[in-house]
């Protein structure tokens, strides 16, 4: 059932923007509502609408810190239709209204000494379309596992088909660069579009999308450096340059060459408040 409630969980965070409801979530699932919502309280300790609640405003605070857009445009962009609404759940959860909070947030961030932080070379380019086979663990990215252990999770599972041992290895870091209340790490590997098409996928593995992006890439040799890499990058490297994070999870590549840390950017015709 586990599994169940962990669909349940990635389509609340997929349909942040979204006006669908719990009985939308229990309709796709095949149960009934009152059955969602106390599998899903026993899953995760909260109840369905306060787990989406949380995203969103997670969302917001992410996008207030480190995107030009306006408070009414962020609001939007996470499912709130009333303004008004949305500061005030905001200022339940951050004790501070959104215009506060991005002011003070971004304070902190320039205020930090530049000294401080490791300097990483940065390049900023666009990642072609690409496709991933992941699984979802409930583990902050920090504490995940070294990168040479991440193919584990796949090739544990004798249904998997063998070609897939081949792709690269993928961290999908759903709480950078802000920390979440819930950490969601998604671990697998990258593909090509196509290479799964003739593949099911069984529980707990899916299939996600990774759009064309501009992204701020960085290497690091090891995870220990993935703090330093992403303060170095959204507190000094971006700002300098005028470059705005999406708001996108963070992904994380085991290449070759290292580790490579690819942050989303914003377009240059959407970074307008």
């Amino acid at each position: 059932m586990f599994n169940e409630m962990m669909r349940a969980e990635i389509w609340l965070q997929e349909t942040l923007e979204s006006q669908l409801g719990i009985e939308d979530l229990a309709r796709r699932l095949g149960y009934s509502s009152s059955q969602i919502r106390r599998r899903f309280r026993q899953s995760f300790g909260m109840s369905p609408g306060a787990y989406r609640d949380m995203l969103r405003l997670e969302k917001a605070a992410r996008l207030l810190v480190h995107t030009p857009h306006g408070i009414r445009q962020i609001a939007e962009r996470c499912g709130y239709r009333n303004h008004s609404a949305f500061s005030r759940a905001f200022q339940r959860r951050y004790r501070r209204s959104p215009r506060d909070y991005r002011r003070a947030e971004r304070l902190q961030l320039r205020k930090a000494e530049p000294g401080a932080a490791q300097a990483f070379p940065v390049e900023l380019r666009r990642t072609p379309p690409r496709e991933a086979v992941v699984t979802r663990r409930y583990a902050p990215s920090t504490a995940i596992d070294a990168p040479s252990e991440w193919r584990q999770h796949l090739e544990g599972n004798d249904m998997l088909p063998n070609r897939l041992g081949e792709a690269t290895p993928i961290a999908i870091l759903h709480d950078q660069p802000l920390a979440s209340d819930m950490p969601r790490t998604d671990l697998g590997v990258q593909v090509a579009h196509g290479t799964t098409t003739d593949m099911a996928l069984p529980l707990p593995f899916r299939l996600i999308e990774l759009p064309a992006r501009r992204c701020a890439c960085v290497t690091i040799s090891d995870m220990a450096q993935l703090p330093e890499a992403i303060h170095f990058l959204v507190g000094h490297s971006l700002p300098q340059r005028g470059e705005h994070l999406n708001g996108e999870a963070a992904r994380l590549l085991h290449t070759p060459a290292g580790l490579e840390l690819q942050l989303p950017l914003l377009e240059p015709g959407d970074a307008t408040s």
